[in-house]
């Protein structure tokens, strides 16, 4: 467990007892109790808003001993309860306001990738739906599902059902369809999610092996973390691509 020292300054200028670590010697800290953190995780965490580290006049982070207290309860709290970022933010904040909140419960079951997904309303949450519930679902006929599965868009598992997501997989294709865009053309984009998928893996794989069970208990988190920074960084290509064009 982290010790934080009291008499700490927040984000403000720091008082003269304050020693103020650089991102290296706050990875130091951390990884006696998460091994698995790294200095891209907390990065990525920074540009959530889960911590604010001063920055020296040439751009440098500079973290408080009150930062690294809070990345840690950040880390705890994803690997303990599974909560998504915004959750524990939110939570985080209510702390500091001096709100006495208890913490939010939420099981490791659906949480899509911290927000960087929505959920529709009306989202078959089941973990497997069967083939009559995605036709239902989705809205789309027996021929359109067969033609998607012929290209490899979906797919049936050893029992005969599909995983709930591919209720979003056959409302996006049927979406794109309607634009002239058919399944052989969304081919590219199955075969670049596999790739994603496969570079995800081989992160995550090790976490998985690690001997320690909170570790391997983080992968799943760790995979959406990975997840969900692949999407934006999917999306951001994309419009950087669009906006060269339209320009």
């Amino acid at each position: 467990m982290l010790r934080t020292p009291t008499g700490g300054a927040g984000h403000g200028t720091a008082t003269a007892g304050e020693r103020l670590m650089s991102i290296g010697m706050v990875l130091s800290r951390l990884r006696d109790e998460f091994p698995e953190v790294t200095i891209s995780k907390i990065r990525f965490l920074e540009t959530e808003g889960l911590v604010e580290p001063r920055r020296t006049p040439s751009g440098y982070r500079k973290f408080s001993p009150e930062d690294v207290e809070r990345l840690a309860q950040v880390l705890r709290m994803q690997r303990d309860h599974y909560l998504p970022l915004k959750v524990i933010r939110e939570h985080l904040d209510a702390l500091g306001r001096g709100e006495q909140v208890p913490l939010p419960t939420q099981g490791p079951q659906r949480e899509l990738l911290d927000g960087a997904w929505e959920a529709d309303s009306e989202r078959v949450t089941a973990a497997r739906v069967g083939r009559s519930e995605l036709l239902a679902a989705a809205e789309v006929s027996e021929a359109e599902l067969d033609e998607w599965e012929s290209y490899g868009l979906l797919a049936r598992d050893e029992d005969g059902g599909y995983d709930a997501e591919s209720v979003t997989v056959a409302r996006l294709v049927a979406d794109l369809g309607r634009f002239g865009l058919e399944p052989r053309h969304l081919r590219s984009m199955k075969a670049a999610a596999d790739r994603e998928a496969g570079l995800v893996e081989q992160v995550v794989a090790p976490l998985r092996r690690h001997r320690n069970p909170q570790t391997r208990a983080h992968a799943a988190a760790t995979t959406k973390e990975l997840a969900a920074l692949s999407v934006r960084l999917h999306a951001a290509l994309l419009q950087t691509a669009l906006g060269v064009r339209l320009h």
